[in-house]
């Protein structure tokens, strides 16, 4: 049996899809009980459970052969890193509490920095909670920039015919695919070939800068004349707020931006076969990223 939180995730849904697929046992953990059933449905167990409560998740955990933990995203909560705080207090609780032997942690680039680096800041403390936790073998998984995060550009496109954000448009860092982290998570998960507290960066097919990133999503959605624009921190933090991001949940992700830009944020491992993945930018454009815009598209 294994437990998966945030099942229904971009990863943790490739994870689950992965295990039961191999016949695996699958116990998934989710907020939303509804959301959960498609997996039921193959034979997974149903675990609801908010990620804070600790009791709740030392049940999930409770006689499992190992698990894939996680805090999930909460960009509109009024105080996300008091959240995370929360929630890997928990996690950590209930991994010893549980028992638990084996555990894949997502966490992310730049989670080794202490400070300047946003919500990044989150997954450092987990880490370091986890690792206090004896008997649990732990791989932190510290994956690059998520693709999917450039989904959230679409209306923007639409709307003002261009690709922008805080980071510098010549700054080049490694991006990855979220089914790719998925893949290399079940892929350990079913291995357990690894022990004590490791840590493993993951860092996408390879390094692009906004600007890369732009061409690519330009030619894929037959827009030749989109082009990154660079926009000032106040402008990206002005555009957050209304979105539905609290003042201090923006201003955190600011913060990551800026150590993004400073080199801060960026992976400690050089490029290897280890830690590269097989999505590249184009593929992903053509089967998530230009699919999505289209439906914007016909939708507006």
């Amino acid at each position: 049996m294994y437990t998966v939180l945030g099942a229904t995730g971009n990863i943790g849904s490739v994870i689950t899809k992965k295990l039961l697929e191999k016949g695996e046992k699958v116990r998934v953990v989710g907020r939303n009980a509804g959301k959960l059933q498609q997996y039921v449905h193959k034979g997974a167990e149903e675990f609801v459970a908010d990620i804070k409560d600790a009791e709740a998740l030392t049940k999930a955990l409770t006689g499992v052969r190992a698990a894939f933990l996680m805090m999930p995203p909460g960009l509109t909560s009024p105080d996300y890193r008091a959240d995370q705080e929360a929630e890997s207090y928990a996690i950590s609780v209930a991994a010893r509490n549980s028992g638990l032997q084996y555990a894949v942690n997502l966490s992310s680039i730049g989670a080794h920095a202490p400070a300047g680096t946003g919500p990044i800041l989150g997954q450092h403390d987990c880490e370091r909670k986890l690792n206090a936790v004896e008997r649990l073998n732990v791989l932190h998984l510290r994956p690059a920039y998520f693709m999917e995060n450039h989904l959230s550009s679409i209306e923007m496109i639409q709307m003002m015919g261009v690709l922008a954000g805080a980071l510098r448009p010549d700054l080049k860092f490694p991006m990855i695919a979220t089914r790719d982290i998925g893949a290399y998570a079940a892929e350990r998960l079913l291995k357990l070939d690894f022990s004590g507290k490791q840590m493993q960066e993951l860092h996408g097919e390879r390094d692009l800068s906004m600007t890369e990133a732009a061409a690519i999503i330009s030619r894929g959605i037959s827009k030749p004349d989109l082009r990154y624009l660079q926009f000032t921190y106040e402008q990206v933090e002005q555009a957050l707020v209304p979105m539905g991001v609290s003042a201090k949940t923006a201003a955190s992700f600011i913060e990551m931006f800026q150590g993004m830009n400073n080199g801060i944020v960026a992976g400690l491992e050089p490029r290897s076969a280890e830690n590269t993945t097989p999505t590249s930018m184009e593929t992903f454009v053509k089967e998530v990223f230009a699919p999505a815009y289209q439906g914007i598209a016909v939708g507006a």
